[in-house]
């Protein structure tokens, strides 16, 4: 019996360890693909008994909040493991990012014009004021 609390407690220790090490490792591959994708991790919580717990054996549950490359912000019910993969199981946007306008031909030709316009006022200025 004195034998047994020892292997019991190195079991249980070693247990630890190994979950301690999953989630680091599930950590960094959410992470990169949501990073693969453009977007940016704001927060990521193991949660054992997230939505799709039930029957789950091998798969790691996280609640996630992340941005995806158009600022929209993301929370997302997400299942991962080493041999799975990750794939999320409920994702909703729950606030809208601004979308950025994006420079057209025309806007880019304008703003030539208008640095162009500004320089010919400037030297027009120092003219009158050399003739003065």
């Amino acid at each position: 019996m004195d034998t047994a609390l020892p292997i019991v407690l190195g079991f249980i220790a070693l247990a630890i360890v190994i979950r301690l090490l999953a989630g680091g490792m599930d950590g960094d591959r959410v992470r990169t693909y949501i990073e693969q994708r453009g977007g940016r991790l704001l927060s990521s919580g193991w949660a054992p008994f997230g939505k799709g717990w039930f029957g789950e054996q091998s798969d790691r549950i996280y609640e996630v909040r992340y941005l995806d490359r158009d600022g929209n912000e993301h929370e997302a019910t997400c299942k991962t493991s080493l041999f799975t993969g990750v794939y999320f199981t409920e994702d909703r946007i729950v606030s809208y990012g601004e979308t950025p306008r994006r420079e057209t031909r025309d806007d880019a030709r304008l703003s030539v014009l208008e640095d162009e316009n500004r320089r010919l006022r400037e030297e027009l200025k120092r003219t009158k004021n050399l003739d003065a």
